[in-house]
């Protein structure tokens, strides 16, 4: 007998013995009525086409232990039932995105704060350099000056801006260490432009 006159006594019963063309017949018969109770719901063609074949794969992997009355009924509730899961799972990933993204912020924002303060701490540091030293940094660190036109600027030789430079360095990071900030040579070095 054709397979496509089974009704759906008879369709479930051929699946229940593992015949994978009753699968094929029970998707091709009722795909196009599940995908609208799905899209109902959702409103997205892509999820509801997903929900579909979940609804579809879960009865092919379950069809020796499932109790089907009402073939329609079974297959309309399965679907309500996949669209609340994805509804949970949706919202329980988006609870989750926005807590990553809140935590992302606040570490971010902590982030800041600190490049702030040690930013505004440094600048206390070179603060209390001597004069020469101060104004050399200064224009090396925040006018972006060369050692040649800062050396052409203030009469003195490069090797001179080199000295200042070297000592106004090492007056930020023996503060620094002194501070508990052991670790944030680095961030001079990025903060000032120089590796010595």
């Amino acid at each position: 007998m054709n397979i496509r006159k089974y009704g759906d006594d008879q369709l479930v019963a051929a699946l229940q013995k593992g015949e994978a063309t009753a699968m094929t017949e029970i998707y091709d018969r009722y795909w196009r009525k599940l995908l609208a109770i799905a899209y109902n719901h959702t409103k997205d063609k892509s999820t509801s086409q997903e929900i579909v074949q979940e609804v579809m794969i879960k009865l092919w992997d379950r069809r020796e232990d499932v109790r089907i009355d009402s073939l329609p009924n079974y297959l309309a509730m399965a679907v309500k039932y996949s669209v609340i899961n994805y509804a949970v799972r949706e919202r329980r990933r988006s609870e989750i995105a926005f807590k990553v993204i809140s935590q992302a912020d606040t570490y971010f924002d902590d982030e800041n704060i600190y490049a702030q303060f040690l930013q505004e701490y440094i600048s206390g540091v070179v603060e209390t350099l001597p004069e020469k030293c101060k104004l050399v940094f200064k224009s090396s660190r925040e006018n972006g000056k060369t050692a040649r036109q800062i050396a052409l600027d203030m009469d003195i030789s490069e090797k001179t801006v080199e000295a200042h430079l070297s000592k106004a360095l090492k007056s930020i990071r023996y503060s620094l260490r002194n501070a508990g900030v052991i670790s944030l040579t680095v961030f001079v070095s990025l903060w000032t432009g120089y590796n010595g």
